[in-house]
């Protein structure tokens, strides 16, 4: 079953889609959130589809693909390595990535998403997945430059339009084995299986929620393949998982600010 968020003239629903992706219906079962079923079917043309889900908080992993880690110079940590990105960086299917004028290597990470379905704390790894609602599609975008400068994520990771997420959640994946790819302008650059992830889904939600209680509608970003590379301005975004759909943005410059940072004071 595939559910998600979709806005109309009339409002904003949740709903279900059908197998072609073509029309939106009311949905059998609803997702996190206080968005109203949709009252009857409508053509998918008459609205537009919005991130599948407003999460509380989307923790992320970092270096849990081997060739991605060695990509950067770093090795896979002995336990997942995790990081937040704010609830303020999601948008949606065809929403731009604003490129920050504080950055000048802007790149896509394409990621197997997991959303959480009920309140979890201290799960057990054999019966983890029971905590999920479903799979989406998330491309983690990094400052790269600033994520190594300051040695920790959360500027790097954190802009607004950073984290793109959809087009829907799949509530029927096994996500041991699906293909994970993105590609920029048309041309492949990332293409890896989610089994060659360094840490499982059950394993990664068994650790964050011995940290963090997990609440519905949270997001779990599982981390990336090798590949990635550079953001551009006019660059197209396509970042496609196998068993669930494609999420492609436009990219563009952030025209709401200006082109060079404000000085920082040195506090004492």
């Amino acid at each position: 079953m595939r559910i998600g968020r979709f806005q109309a003239a009339d409002g904003v629903w949740q709903v279900e889609f059908d197998a072609a992706g073509a029309r939106v219906l009311p949905p059998r079962l609803s997702g996190p959130g206080a968005d109203p079923p949709l009252p009857a079917a409508r053509p998918l043309s008459e609205g537009r589809l919005l991130a599948p889900v407003r999460p509380g908080k989307i923790v992320c992993i970092g270096r849990n693909y081997v060739a991605h880690a060695a990509e950067l110079g770093n090795t896979v940590p002995g336990r997942p390595l995790l990081f937040l990105k704010p609830g303020t960086a999601v948008v949606g299917p065809g929403d731009t990535i604003l490129l920050p004028p504080d950055s000048q290597r802007v790149e896509h990470e394409a990621e197997l998403a997991v959303v959480i379905g009920r309140r979890a704390r201290h799960l057990d790894p054999h019966t983890a997945l029971d905590a999920v609602l479903g799979y989406t599609c998330l491309n983690d975008v990094t400052a790269r430059d600033l994520q190594r400068s300051d040695t920790q994520f959360a500027r790097g990771k954190g802009f607004d339009t950073f984290c793109p997420l959809g087009p829907w959640i799949e509530t029927e994946l096994d996500p041991s084995d699906v293909r994970v790819t993105c590609a920029v302008n048309g041309t492949l650059r990332q293409d890896g299986r989610t089994s060659l992830m360094a840490f499982d889904v059950a394993t990664l939600l068994a650790t964050i929620s011995r940290v963090m209680t997990l609440e519905p509608g949270d997001v779990i970003a599982t981390g990336t393949p090798a590949g990635v590379g550079p953001l551009l301005q006019g660059d197209v975004v396509r970042v496609q998982i196998e068993g669930i759909g494609v999420l492609e943005n436009p990219v563009a410059e952030d025209p709401d600010v200006p082109r060079r940072a404000p000085p920082i004071s040195q506090g004492r």
